[in-house]
C-alpha cells in the first residue's frame, strides 16, 4: 500500500486530511496516518511492541539497520508513529513536568505537530547504550555517528539538528524518512532536495 498521496502542494498519506494548523511553539502541524498505511519497523527493547512505521519508512529504517548491524553497530527503534490522542497524552504530562507548554515543547511536540503522527518519524537508540536513549548522550555512540555519515543513504535525516530553523531543542536520536518525493514535500515544501 502506498503511503504518502499528493493534495494540493503538500503531500499526506491516503486519507489524511490536510494539516492546516500553524506552527506551535516552533513545531510544524502534521495530520494523522492513516494506521492501514503502518508497517512494522522493530521491537522496542523495552516493552517487546512493535514499533510502526509508514510501510516505505519502515522498509528503509530495516535495511538501515541490517547495514549497520554488518558495519557492527546496533541501532534500535525506540518509538515510530504515535496517534495524535497519544502525543496528547505525553504532551500533557511534559507540561505537567516543565511547568509550561512552552517548556514543555522544547522536548515533546504538541498534539498534531508532532512528526511522529505522519508515520515517518522515529526515535532510535545504540543497541549497547540504553542509558543514551532519548538523551543528548547519544550523540556520542556508535549508532549517532553511523547514522550522521549513512543514514542519508537510505532516505533518513536528522529532525531537529542543533540550531536548526524551528527552534526546536536538538534531538539527535529523531530522524525522519525522506526517501520519496511525497516525504520531501511533506517536511521540505518545494523542489526535492538531493540527499
Amino acid at each position: 500500500m502506498k503511503c504518502m498521496a499528493l493534495a494540493g502542494a503538500l503531500a499526506f498519506p491516503a486519507g489524511w486530511a490536510r494539516a492546516e494548523s500553524a506552527p506551535r511553539y516552533g513545531h510544524k502541524g502534521y495530520a494523522e496516518a492513516s494506521p492501514a498505511t503502518l508497517a512494522d519497523a522493530g521491537l522496542y527493547r523495552d516493552t517487546g511492541r512493535q514499533v510502526k512505521l509508514c510501510a516505505p519508512a519502515a522498509r528503509a529504517f530495516v535495511r538501515m539497520t541490517e547495514a549497520a548491524r554488518e558495519a557492527g553497530v546496533g541501532i534500535v527503534p525506540i518509538s515510530g508513529f504515535r496517534s495524535v490522542a497519544y502525543q496528547k497524552t505525553l504532551f500533557d504530562r511534559a507540561v505537567k513536568r516543565y511547568g509550561s507548554e512552552r517548556g514543555a515543547a522544547r522536548w515533546v511536540a504538541p498534539p498534531g505537530h508532532s512528526e511522529h503522527a505522519t508515520g515517518l518519524a522515529l526515535d532510535v537508540g545504540d543497541a549497547s547504550r540504553r542509558d543514551t536513549d532519548v538523551e543528548q548522550s547519544f550523540k556520542s555512540t556508535p549508532a549517532a555517528r553511523w547514522l550522521a555519515t549513512h543514514a542519508a543513504r537510505f532516505g533518513f535525516e536528522l529532525s531537529f539538528p542543533p540550531d536548526n530553523p524551528q527552534g526546536v531543542q536538538h534531538e539527535p536520536w529523531h530522524w525522519r524518512f525522506v526517501g520519496t518525493d511525497e516525504a520531501q514535500l511533506l517536511f521540505h515544501p518545494g523542489p526535492p532536495k538531493k540527499l
